[in-house]
């Protein structure tokens, strides 16, 4: 999809608060940066409104609707940095798997990985900027939209809270069947974990591209500028 020239990556507005990323490079601030570890939060009504009109991953799929989601806390109150609305399990999806958000479950994978034999079933190579190009798209487009009020936060999961939803088939607090599958199968398990590696550190790349200033990654860490902050 072509962006007018004024939303380009290059084009982005000059930081008005930069306190956040001066915080994670470790240099002196004059307060504490605050932000929502949740991208907006179902604290706010008008978040629940514009959610309550499609489809989870619907929504983590339009730009438009995840920049103002992204955007209303800010409106709200005083933030040092705003994180973009969407999900670690767009990266399943784009492998090809089926992921829906059901009511009061969560996240459901209607058919789970049960043995190394389905690993066929997912695709070999994953090109992020076709497959997620949607967070790119509204990572650019927020950035443009912050106007420079705060930095913007990209995120992704690590292989293995992924490989663990992708066996589980959804959320699960013990985790005994990835457990499993890891022990069982030690080469399969390898494999998925390094195709779920080389997915995420392009997903990673393509959301620092499209203007993301900080990542937070598979180590639990914010990356800026090269290094990793926990």
């Amino acid at each position: 999809m072509a962006q007018p020239e004024d939303l380009l990556p290059q084009n982005f507005p000059d930081l008005k608060n930069d306190t956040f990323l001066r915080a994670a490079r470790g240099e002196e601030c004059r307060h504490v940066p605050v932000w929502c570890m949740r991208q907006a939060g179902r604290y706010l009504p008008e978040f629940r409104e514009t959610r309550a009109a499609q489809d989870f991953f619907a929504t983590c799929r339009s730009p438009e609707i995840c920049c103002e989601l992204t955007l209303q806390p800010l409106r709200r109150f005083p933030l040092d940095a705003a994180i973009i609305f969407s999900d670690i399990l767009v990266i399943p999806q784009a492998l090809g798997m089926d992921v829906r958000m059901e009511p009061g479950r969560g996240p459901v994978f209607p058919e789970p990985l049960k043995g190394p034999e389905d690993l066929q079933k997912l695709k070999p190579t994953v090109d992020v900027s076709q497959e997620l190009g949607y967070v790119f798209r509204a990572i650019t487009l927020t950035r443009h939209k912050i106007a420079g009020q705060v930095p913007l936060i990209g995120f992704t999961g690590a292989p293995w809270t992924l490989m663990t939803y992708m066996i589980e088939g959804g959320g699960s607090n013990t985790m005994s069947k990835a457990k499993r599958w890891l022990y069982q199968n030690p080469s399969a398990s390898h494999q998925l974990l390094q195709n779920l590696t080389d997915v995420i550190v392009d997903y990673l790349v393509g959301q620092v591209a499209a203007g993301a200033q900080v990542v937070q990654g598979p180590v639990g860490g914010l990356r800026v500028g090269g290094a990793v902050w926990h």
